[in-house]
């Protein structure tokens, strides 16, 4: 009997070695080289062949000749769902959708597909539930579900021949840890199953232009689990977040080569399923009728949309030497540098006060239009005077003190006017030059001048 090869695979980058080391030299980090079984060169160079035959054009043509006619999108019936997906379901891609266990992965895919299979063939493969626990979720969800095609199986090849008679334009596999291929000697969920059954299916989908969904776990770090070079296989990785006490969930799109990346849809988990919020800065701006001190109002930019959202800070007097720096929906390290700007060219120490920000409902903030805001809410409970509620703070602060402008600035000045806002503090390069009626719109160049004008 032949010895089978093994090689050594990182589960962060996916580069190979012949023999195991405790660092990837390609990557850098420490123990993630993984053992996996190799296929044999016959039986790799014939799945290979068969593979590609009927998948991409082998042929080397101008790229002039290239037919750019735009592929026809299917709409998923959720707006949102299509918004972040960069205009609905494309012909042939795959896509990765990620989150914690409970957060509803499950639940809106079957949604959507009880929603696509009253227009089109569909396929939804299961290898975690059986199908009567499908049935029994779409039923308490009040789907319709009558022409829902449904399948358990987790060996790749199988769900392949099955999908081959069911001719779908759309398939779910939930999930990727739980599929196998029988020529991968590892289990289910190991990094060459993984590895190898998510490139079986995108090689498949390519071949007969079907759309698939891949549903897959997070690890304690909340990265997709399995090795990181399937998040390179896919045509799209989004994740589904959402804290445990809120009803409301975020859907990210993190790589997208049909749409723009960091764009957000929200949902909210009810008993019959995921509901859309189209209107997501109404659910954010839920405050009490009067204003208290350390809260105020930001416009942040989220994919192609602006989106109202609260900031909140808490400053105290610190009991222990070492004063605390707590975030939750913002990066930790750029509020220390912050603190330090603040007082450098404000003039306010914070040195000896505990700092806690909070962004609310469990939105997290990546771009740097928070800084004003952040400094304004800081100011506001170091000082104990509230901000109206009025008031819109946006801006970029600089490390020496200036005001920076951000982009799409007049867009979500719009919006802030929209949702009833009449005055705003903003970086001077972002004031419009007709104004907006209604709004009385403030453009600062310094910290200083931002601090006057709150």
């Amino acid at each position: 009997m032949a010895k089978s090869k093994i090689a050594f695979v990182c589960t962060d980058c996916g580069a190979e070695y012949s023999q195991w080391a405790g660092q990837c030299q390609a990557c850098k980090s420490w123990n993630t080289l993984k053992e996996i079984a190799l296929s044999s060169a016959k039986k790799t160079a014939k799945s290979s062949s068969s593979s590609y035959s009927g998948g991409f054009d082998a042929q080397v043509r101008s790229i002039k000749d290239v037919d750019l006619s735009e592929v026809p999108r299917v709409h998923s019936g959720m707006s949102e769902l299509d918004r972040v997906l960069g205009g609905g379901i494309v012909p042939g891609s795959v896509v990765l959708i990620g989150g914690d266990p409970g957060v509803g992965k499950s639940s809106i895919l079957l949604q959507v597909m009880c929603y696509l299979s009253t227009q089109m063939n569909v396929l939804y493969v299961t290898g975690e539930e059986s199908l009567q626990q499908v049935a029994g979720r779409a039923k308490r969800m009040e789907l319709p579900d009558e022409q829902l095609r449904l399948l358990t199986q987790t060996d790749v090849e199988e769900i392949a021949i099955a999908a081959q008679k069911e001719l779908p334009k759309v398939m779910v596999v939930d999930s990727i840890q739980t599929m196998q291929l029988a020529d991968v000697g590892s289990a289910a969920g190991g990094v060459s199953q993984v590895r190898e059954s998510a490139a079986f299916l995108t090689r498949f989908a390519k071949q007969n232009n079907i759309a698939i969904f891949l549903v897959g776990h997070v690890t304690k770090s909340g990265e997709v689990a399995g090795p990181r070079v399937l998040e390179h296989i896919v045509d799209s990785v989004l994740f589904l977040e959402g804290q445990s006490d809120s009803r409301f969930r975020t859907l990210r799109a993190m790589k997208n080569r049909f749409g723009a990346v960091n764009e957000l849809g929200v949902f909210a988990m009810t008993e019959k399923g995921m509901r859309q919020i189209k209107n997501p800065s109404a659910i954010f701006l839920s405050r009490g009728e009067e204003a208290s001190p350390g809260s105020v109002v930001m416009v942040i930019w989220e994919g192609s949309r602006p989106l109202l959202v609260e900031i909140q800070a808490l400053v105290d007097e610190s009991p222990y030497g070492a004063p605390k720096r707590v975030t939750v929906g913002l990066e930790q390290n750029r509020l220390a540098m912050l603190l330090a700007v603040l007082h450098r060219h404000g003039g306010i120490q914070a040195g000896d006060q505990d700092v806690y920000v909070n962004v609310v409902g469990g939105v997290k903030v990546f771009e740097t239009s928070a800084d004003l805001a952040l400094l304004s809410a800081i100011l506001s409970s170091m000082r104990n005077r509230a901000i109206d509620h009025g008031v819109i703070v946006f801006g970029e602060v600089g490390l020496a003190g200036e005001i920076r402008p951000v982009p799409s600035g007049q867009e979500r000045l719009f919006e802030a006017a929209k949702h009833g806002f009449t005055r705003a503090i903003v970086p001077y390069g972002n004031v419009p030059k007709g104004g907006i009626p209604g709004m009385d719109i403030i453009g600062v160049k310094t910290l200083q001048q931002a601090l006057d004008a709150l």
